[in-house]
């Protein structure tokens, strides 16, 4: 697999979400081809806003327009009310411990999407996080868009410009993204630079065909949307994959010390792939905690974090899968 940056770059597969704002005629290919489209939603504690994410896209993406079959949320045991909004708003409401209980669960964004492969029904999954502040039908219509125009396109992810909320309480307009910049877009582009072209690699807005998704592992944590895109180019071809341009995505910042537990298992995630496909070799064990320090009392305390480096297998090779979708592990 070349992966050169120029050929088949994912720039020409770029586009903005106007292109598909017209719903009709969405909802006319998904009919003529005989999909159904699934959205799901990772949840751990949105009661603040997972209700006006589920009502808008409900009210004008299933009411107004069937381009929408079926809305979810995969809860990892929320202590808040997020299932109670959610379950009201008029989502299914799903606890991520009760899919596929035989098999465990661990606790991390990624083990949502996965079982969410299980729970759902679409030939086509929507995946929308659920701390967005200014939700609106594009986060959804607009991934779905490729899909439907082009069979050739599996995966779609959202980017956008993220404000970053200054300590006054002042938004800038821009400085969202830092793990991409200043991680994952060196990365990609010293050992993948087709995937550098991706405006927001680890956006948490995407859509795939369940054809393919099947076919991924997923890290339960951080690292699912970057391992996602890897396997991705060596499955099918960077060709697959495609970018839609939602304008804006205002939402919670993290902290420092939150990205740098999110550069950890993103990193842990990378270097695995490399390892897999042959990239580099890495000479010694990997350090099992993320280590950070913290100024306490004129000292700096030492703050040691499990980050799990847990992986599920492509669900296909799950038998309760395979029997409720009627797979063969060999389909595509």
């Amino acid at each position: 697999m070349a992966f050169d940056g120029v050929n088949g770059s994912i720039l020409k597969r770029t586009w903005h979400h106007s292109r598909f704002e017209d719903v009709g005629r969405l909802v006319a290919l998904k009919r003529k081809r005989g999909l159904k489209i699934s959205l799901a939603f990772p949840t751990l504690n949105e009661e603040l806003t997972i209700g006006k994410e589920i009502l808008v896209i409900r009210t004008e993406l299933m009411d107004r327009f069937s381009l929408i079959d079926e809305i979810a949320i995969i809860d990892s045991s929320s202590k808040d009310n997020t299932r109670q909004v959610a379950g009201r708003f008029g989502a299914r409401v799903i606890k991520s411990k009760a899919i596929l209980p035989k098999y465990g669960s661990f606790r991390g964004k990624g083990e949502n999407l996965w079982k969410s492969l299980y729970a759902l029904e679409g030939d086509i999954i929507v995946w929308v996080d659920a701390d967005i502040s200014n939700i609106a039908p594009k986060f959804v219509y607009g991934l779905i868009g490729p899909l439907l125009e082009d069979d050739s396109i599996s995966y779609v992810k959202a980017f956008y410009e993220r404000p970053l909320r200054s300590l006054s309480g002042g938004i800038s307009p821009s400085g969202g993204g830092r793990v991409t910049e200043i991680l994952v877009r060196p990365l990609f582009s010293l050992f993948y630079p087709e995937l550098a072209f991706l405006v927001q690699p680890l956006s948490g807005e995407y859509a795939g065909r369940r054809s393919l998704l099947e076919h991924l592992p997923f890290s339960v944590g951080y690292g699912v949307e970057l391992g996602h895109l890897i396997d991705i180019c060596r499955l099918s071809g960077c060709e697959a994959i495609a970018q839609v341009d939602l304008d804006m995505r205002i939402h919670r910042n993290q902290s420092v010390a939150a990205l740098g537990r999110m550069s950890y298992g993103v990193l842990n995630t990378f270097i695995s792939r490399v390892e897999k496909y042959g990239g580099a070799k890495i000479l010694r064990g990997l350090g099992s905690r993320h280590i950070a320090l913290e100024r306490q009392d004129g000292d700096h305390r030492v703050i040691k974090t499990e980050i799990s480096s847990e992986e599920r297998p492509p669900i296909i090779e799950i038998p309760e899968y395979r029997e409720k979708f009627g797979r063969d592990r060999r389909s595509s």
